[in-house]
């Protein structure tokens, strides 16, 4: 019985929310890696990207509410997501027609679009606290848990609860099914193939037809769409803050940097990167509370 208090207190307290925590921001790595893989470049603007999208859900889900279209026992903010991918995807691209291409057509080395991105960065985070503040905003509505602690423990008559929050499941299951569908995307559609066609060979590719303003912008949408629902994901499970999103750059382009590699296996083993994160933290703590 001890054993299984045991592993029932790491599932409840590692498991679920380094799975969780993985699964948000390694979406965000996805964006990145899609990025740098096929436009060559750092993009550093990609926090920013993930809260504007963040923004976009939490304006959206006001506007629901506040019109009376709520969709318990989901949160709003996942029904309202597709249009805030368009609206995210939208400012991608419009950010891409007004600074990138202008370097791109310049055949800029990747050091100077990396800092043209610093200045995106500091552009769209400027703009999102303009429109919604520099406060938090919590904007999670309808059923908080899918299963609590007191419900576990009498089913199993454990002494350890285990709790599973709506947006811990939202989040696993959409992150997997976005990255079987960007899988496929990739390596199944002829659009897919060009892709990463030009990743490992502009010059081949242009030479073999494929054009690269249409590659550009399907790199744009998957970039969006992926900050969009990295962020909303984010927000919805820790309330949303537009400076935590500068701070989430960092450990992003750790995991980035440090596992670049297919699609399916970048995102299991960047999700194996925060899990260690937050394995680390508890055993951190756990070894503060014996001393």
């Amino acid at each position: 019985m001890d054993f299984l208090n045991g592993i029932t207190l790491i599932t409840n307290y590692i498991v679920i929310p380094g799975l969780t925590y993985g699964s948000q921001l390694a979406l965000g790595a996805l964006g990145i890696t899609i990025i740098y893989s096929v436009l060559r470049f750092s993009n550093f603007a990609h926090g920013e990207f993930m809260s504007f999208g963040a923004m976009s859900s939490i304006i959206l889900s006001w506007l629901f509410v506040s019109l009376g279209f709520t969709f318990y026992p989901l949160p709003t903010a996942i029904i309202v997501l597709p249009i805030a991918i368009v609206l995210t995807i939208s400012y991608c691209i419009i950010i891409d027609k007004v600074i990138f291409k202008f370097y791109r057509k310049q055949n800029s080395k990747s050091v100077i679009n990396l800092i043209v991105s610093i200045g995106v960065m500091f552009f769209t985070g400027g703009l999102i606290r303009f429109i919604v503040g520099p406060g938090d905003k919590n904007f999670f509505d309808g059923e908080r848990f899918i299963l609590k602690a007191r419900t576990f423990k009498n089913i199993t008559g454990l002494n350890e609860g285990l709790t599973l929050k709506t947006t811990q499941g939202i989040t696993i299951i959409l992150s997997i099914l976005l990255v079987i569908l960007l899988f496929w995307f990739l390596n199944k559609t002829k659009t897919g193939k060009s892709m990463r066609a030009y990743s490992d060979n502009k010059e081949l590719a242009l030479l073999s037809g494929i054009n690269p303003e249409k590659v550009v912008l399907i790199t744009w949408i998957i970039t969006g769409t992926l900050a969009c629902v990295a962020g909303t994901l984010y927000g919805l499970d820790k309330s949303y803050k537009p400076f935590t999103y500068l701070h989430l750059v960092l450990p992003i382009f750790f995991a980035d940097l440090t596992f670049l590699s297919s699609t399916v296996s970048h995102f299991v083993k960047t999700k194996i990167c925060f899990f260690s994160d937050k394995l680390l933290s508890y055993a951190s703590i756990s070894l503060i509370i014996v001393r």
